[in-house]
């Protein structure tokens, strides 16, 4: 059994529960979730940062006490010999180029955009970028609509990991001020990826955060 740190709105986070939703149904994968409240300090504690210096989730700790960090290397290792990292060489490579452009050009605008909607105050000065990010999160998801527009899946051989880690933001990406009308491929998309055997939803967010969404769009 493998445990995770994590905390249930981040979409990082739930990139895990969602393979592992699909890995349980066809696998038995089974794992034990400790709720890890990033937005208020629970990953700056002595000892989360004596297992994880970065002080961020998700984290997962190995029955033997191995840890491993960074969601997307976290989805790679647990998709490892599965359906959901499939193909070969090239093919494996194209779905870790999109894993790379999720953490490179997708999740630093349509995430943060959501942070700070979400779970910044609505004074906050970071709010004056929500502009740019907001652009930007748009140029990304209008590279992901061209690429939808002719294939089903970002992985090469369907759906897999590199679906997963772009949907986790992209779905809630309204959040933050990023609408997906104009993207009916990418709508699309979600859907399929909704109707997948084992799919796990983002649980709700709290009251407050979702109260703060609501002021800031």
């Amino acid at each position: 059994m493998i445990t995770i740190h994590g905390y249930s709105p981040s979409g990082n986070c739930h990139k895990l529960r969602m393979l592992l939703g699909h890995l349980g149904r066809v696998e038995g994968r089974d794992y034990r979730w400790i709720e890890t409240d990033s937005a208020h300090g629970a990953t700056r504690t002595p000892e989360y940062l004596a297992k994880n210096p970065n002080g961020r989730v998700p984290m997962i700790e190995t029955g033997d006490g191995r840890i491993l960090v960074e969601s997307n290397a976290i989805l790679y290792w647990l998709a490892e010999g599965t359906a959901y990292f499939a193909g070969d060489t090239w093919q494996r490579a194209q779905t870790l180029s999109w894993m790379f452009f999720e953490q490179y050009s997708h999740e630093p605008y349509v995430a943060v955009a959501r942070f700070i909607c979400g779970w910044t105050p609505l004074d906050s000065p970071r709010r004056a970028d929500l502009p740019r990010l907001r652009e930007r999160g748009h140029q990304a998801l209008a590279v992901m609509e061209k690429h939808l527009s002719a294939h089903d899946w970002f992985g090469a051989t369907g759906y897999g990991i590199a679906d997963i880690a772009l949907y986790a933001y992209t779905h809630c990406a309204e959040e933050g001020g990023i609408a997906l009308a104009a993207y009916p491929a990418l709508r699309a998309w979600l859907g399929r990826i909704e109707s997948q055997p084992g799919f796990v939803p983002m649980p709700p967010i709290a009251a407050e955060n979702a109260e703060r969404i609501a002021r800031s769009l």
